[in-house]
């Protein structure tokens, strides 16, 4: 996925971000865990950092979870790509168990709440 400014708002971006997946969780998403799992965003610029606190002030003042948010704002280092394997995972592996019960709802939802967002 590449962030294109001119396509959707950092904040948009965000909102999605909180949308689909648990911000309530340290280092945990459902059953995985590990610190890979954890909930973090790594904004480039002082603007996007203003914003993400932004963003999860709201949140937490509006309890928009039950628990309180424990996603982190952590610095933008190096980016390494995923191993081979895991590229494409849901493309290439849609009826495994994993993909079918826990991605594709979550698939069929950003389809439904952000079409707009999405590429033909």
């Amino acid at each position: 996925m590449t962030f294109d400014p001119a396509q959707i708002t950092y904040r948009r971006l965000l909102e999605v971000f909180f949308a689909f997946h648990d911000p309530t969780t340290k280092n945990r998403q459902g059953t995985d865990s590990g610190t890979q799992y954890r909930s973090a965003i790594f904004p480039h610029t002082k603007d996007q950092r203003a914003t993400a606190e932004a963003v999860i002030k709201h949140l937490t003042d509006t309890k928009a979870f039950l628990d309180p948010i424990v996603t982190t704002l952590e610095p933008a280092t190096t980016f390494y790509p995923a191993e081979k394997y895991h590229a494409d995972y849901y493309l290439r592996n849609p009826d495994q168990p994993y993909c079918t019960f826990n991605i594709s709802p979550k698939i069929t939802k950003l389809r439904q709440a952000y079409a707009s967002y999405l590429k033909p």
